[in-house]
């Protein structure tokens, strides 16, 4: 009933930038939160950026300054803009959304690559 699809994954270098998209599906009734997670290989999934329906944002002391969320509520859609991309942000990323009744709905999850 309810999906999350993210796209925007791919190989990029050190240095260069991409944009992730995510967009919801079905009954979301009343979403409150739309973020990202992140897990790399031999670690624990970490939040990288949420925003929630007032606007207000979040981010990972790693990815500050560089990474932007946003959301478009029309489109029922959360994007994440990643740039200066190091080695270190390689992980499959995961759309998150969040409604006021404590329901929380996961993508399947983009590959991010980054090469040195």
């Amino acid at each position: 009933q309810v999906q999350l699809v993210e796209s925007g994954g791919g190989l990029v270098q050190a240095g260069g930038s991409l944009r992730l998209s995510c967009a919801a599906s079905g009954s979301l009734l009343r979403i409150n939160t739309m973020g990202w997670y992140r897990q790399a290989i031999g670690k624990q999934r970490e939040l990288v950026a949420v925003i929630t329906s007032d606007g207000s944002t979040n981010y990972a002391d790693s990815v500050k300054g560089r990474f932007t969320i946003s959301r478009d509520n029309a489109k029922n859609t959360v994007y994440l803009q990643m740039d200066s991309l190091t080695p270190e942000d390689t992980a499959v990323y995961c759309c998150n959304v969040a409604n006021y009744y404590g329901i929380a709905f996961w993508g399947k999850g983009t590959l991010v690559t980054v090469s040195s």
